[in-house]
């Protein structure tokens, strides 16, 4: 289970992540994940979702990168190939987004080939975002996504394979409260997915409202790459201390991880599922 969240240096340990998992097992039975302006909702898994007034749609970058970026808890939106809404349409009412599935390019060209041997990086591709608004009831993810599944097929033919991730690990702000719980997985597994394993483990960084930063990420201002610039957006996203007047990318970032703004936290890997795509 996760240790202290206070204090400069902290490292937050994940080494016991077997009994972490069986506790998230218990809390995904009880219930299903939404989305509320970048904080994890939940919908009792008993009640039922009725699909006769809502309507899977393509939609555009714009309205998918808002809607992501404005309700998921990272504030993140991936390199999108593909997106598709999720539509409620109540009577005597205008149509409203109320979900979105991102269907993105891998981090790396490393990623199909590994688990569709035979497939070329262009072949594959993964659900880099699937977020729904906490409006909508239990059950609508496997609904939701066999039909973006459709509209994929119509869209990019040539995708063959789909590669999904869950993070088993929970996330909590500098009080200690909860941001996010993990993931097993279970809508990938109600929607007939492979388990695969586990992703490689690594070291994120989080900030005090429980945010994570990955480390590929934060080199870039290390190193002045292209790419500090969104970088240092993120940041400044999440509230973090201002650069000063002259202060380098490299020492900006030993500033907030000796001010324990940012907290290492040992990721043991993300669950990794994939789907064949017809």
């Amino acid at each position: 289970m996760v240790r202290s969240l206070h204090g400069a240096g902290t490292v937050i340990d994940t080494n016991s992540v077997q009994t972490h998992i069986v506790d998230v097992a218990a809390q995904i039975g009880q219930v299903c994940q939404r989305w509320n302006k970048r904080r994890a909702t939940y919908r009792p898994t008993g009640e039922p979702f009725d699909p006769s007034r809502c309507s899977v749609q393509p939609i555009e970058e714009a309205q998918a990168k808002t809607f992501v970026v404005s309700m998921h808890y990272s504030g993140t939106y991936p390199a999108a190939r593909f997106r598709a809404g999720v539509f409620i349409k109540e009577r005597f009412a205008r149509e409203r987004l109320a979900g979105v599935g991102v269907f993105s390019v891998p981090m790396n060209q490393k990623v199909v080939p590994r688990y569709f041997p035979g497939l070329a990086p262009n072949e594959g591709i993964e659900l880099g975002r699937l977020v729904l608004a906490d409006e909508l009831a239990a059950n609508a993810e496997s609904w939701a996504l066999a039909r973006m599944r459709r509209l994929l097929a119509k869209a990019l033919p040539e995708v063959r394979g789909i590669v999904a991730y869950c993070d088993p690990v929970e996330r909590r702000n500098e009080l200690g409260e909860l941001v996010k719980r993990g993931h097993i997985g279970t809508i990938y597994k109600a929607s007939n997915a492979a388990y695969r394993g586990r992703s490689s483990s690594r070291t994120l960084w989080m900030a005090p409202n429980g945010a994570t930063f990955a480390d590929r990420m934060l080199s870039k201002l290390r190193g002045g790459e292209s790419g500090e610039r969104y970088a240092y957006e993120r940041l400044a996203d999440h509230d973090a201390p201002s650069l000063k007047i002259g202060e380098t990318g490299a020492a900006y970032l030993k500033r907030l991880q000796a001010d324990g703004w940012l907290r290492p936290l040992r990721h043991p890997g993300n669950f990794v599922f994939t789907f064949q795509q017809q």
